[in-house]
């Protein structure tokens, strides 16, 4: 009797210890699975400057209308002062586009990345707009309104790539997901947003910065809301 109890307490040791050895090896499975997903993708650093008719690979301008004034905004996604920016003067400059009046030239730039817990949020949702207005140069606007209505706060990890595309999606734009996955103009974003120029008054670069005419402007010389026209003349 004893020889079968020691038995059986030999065997529920073991199976025991299997049972650990199983449980251990399953969380470290999750262990290295949860690092894999939370480590962000990094990003490429050539530039590739895009192809596309509607978009200076000179200065980075994605152009939007065909009017002889020229309005550029130089914009984060996650600058909340851009989308304040966006709210109180969007619709305006959109007017200004579809009279014929202005050319917009759409400059999303990188000064946020810090401010993303390293997704590099500000870079990888850049080049998404570049992605988007290669595809569909009509859909260029209405993604960075969507972007922006659609904007995570700053200190969060942003959107993801899929949201990204969904938005896209939204705005018409498909079949985009290997451009915005693989990051096809991360190194352009990054090498345009050295390139922007600092506002009057300002030590570095800050978003939103606007030029009118090629002339870089400060923030403060913004008119009221409904009187952009008058910067033209």
């Amino acid at each position: 009797m004893a020889q079968a109890g020691a038995r059986k307490g030999n065997w529920f040791a073991i199976w025991v210890t299997i049972a650990v050895v199983v449980a251990l090896a399953l969380v470290a499975v999750l262990v290295v699975t949860l690092n894999n997903q939370a480590a962000p993708k990094p990003l490429p650093t050539e530039v590739n400057p895009p192809s596309a008719a509607n978009i200076d690979a000179e200065t980075g301008a994605i152009l939007v209308g065909e009017g002889e004034d020229r309005l550029d905004t130089y914009i984060d996604f996650m600058c909340p002062v851009c989308n304040q920016f966006e709210q109180v003067y969007g619709p305006e400059i959109e007017g200004l586009v579809d009279d014929g009046s202005i050319t917009l030239g759409i400059h999303p730039i990188s000064i946020l990345d810090r401010a993303s817990n390293g997704t590099h949020f500000s870079t990888r949702s850049a080049n998404a707009a570049y992605c988007v207005a290669e595809a569909d140069p009509d859909a260029a606007l209405p993604f960075l309104q969507a972007m922006f209505e659609n904007q995570p706060a700053e200190g969060s990890d942003g959107l993801s790539n899929n949201e990204i595309l969904e938005i896209a999606a939204g705005v018409g734009v498909s079949g985009i997901d290997a451009c915005v996955d693989d990051g096809t103009y991360a190194g352009f974003v990054t090498a345009m947003t050295a390139e922007t120029p600092v506002q009057p008054g300002q030590s570095g670069i800050a978003t939103p910065t606007i030029a009118v005419n090629g002339e870089v402007i400060a923030n403060s010389q913004l008119p009221e809301p409904g009187s952009l026209a008058t910067l033209f003349g």
